[in-house]
């Protein structure tokens, strides 16, 4: 297996993010300038796929008031990656980050569209691990 690195990850992801594996919680307001928006979760378990590490996850204030988490990655040697921070194009913060267990087995909530993007970046990069 060829090793993935994080460049051709990071554009593996982008070229596959869209409206279907968007969260449906944000895809009404998904558009194709702002293609990050609703896939951390997803971008952060094939990144776990990949390098390991941790899962993180962090509540979602904007003017006060919460809406709803955001995920990202902590790889082994520390480094904390965020490859979809940039949907937070209206000034939202994230607070309380804390490191979280990934979810055994298939999630509950986005496996299809978690399977839909991992295969979509097995197209451009080739094999992935399977998931931990």
């Amino acid at each position: 297996m060829t090793p993935v690195n994080l460049l051709d990850l990071d554009r593996a992801l982008r070229a596959g993010w869209a409206a279907d594996t968007c969260s449906p919680d944000d895809q009404a307001d998904w558009r194709p300038g702002n293609p990050a928006w609703g896939h951390c979760d997803i971008t952060a378990l094939i990144v776990n796929d990949v390098f390991g590490g941790e899962l993180m996850v962090g509540e979602v204030h904007l003017d006060g008031t919460r809406h709803g988490f955001h995920w990202w990655n902590r790889l082994p040697n520390g480094v904390e990656l965020d490859l979809t921070r940039e949907q937070f194009r209206r000034g939202q913060t994230v607070t309380a980050a804390r490191a979280v267990e990934r979810p055994p087995g298939p999630l509950p909530r986005r496996w299809e569209e978690y399977l839909l993007l991992r295969e979509r970046v097995i197209e451009r990069l080739g094999h992935l691990p399977e998931p931990a």
